[in-house]
């Protein structure tokens, strides 16, 4: 079983959405994590949803960015040195 103590009372306090546990009459800076507040099914779900919109639209500016730079980098001969070394870098660098 768990860290309870048979008779003891406990105080349970909330900061943001993480629980922790004491006993009455102690030190606060003595509390420990008993649990998370993860919210309802629905709740998770569409945070995961929003994370992965955001992940993929991250995506995509990334992927725009680096279209970017490689249509820069056909006029402006230090830039594409630049990515001809980063290219020579990846390849030395990458395990297979």
């Amino acid at each position: 079983m768990g860290q309870l103590k048979p008779g003891a009372t406990y105080i349970y306090e909330r900061v943001e959405d993480t629980v922790y546990q004491r006993e009455a009459g102690a030190d606060p800076n003595t509390r420990t994590e008993v649990g998370y507040d993860y919210g309802t099914y629905e709740e998770r779900r569409d945070s995961d949803i929003r994370a992965g919109m955001n992940t993929l639209r991250n995506e995509i500016m990334e992927n725009k960015l680096w279209d970017a730079i490689r249509r820069e980098a056909r006029t402006n001969p230090t830039l594409q040195d630049a990515l001809d070394r980063a290219i020579i870098i990846y390849n030395l660098t990458k395990t297979k």
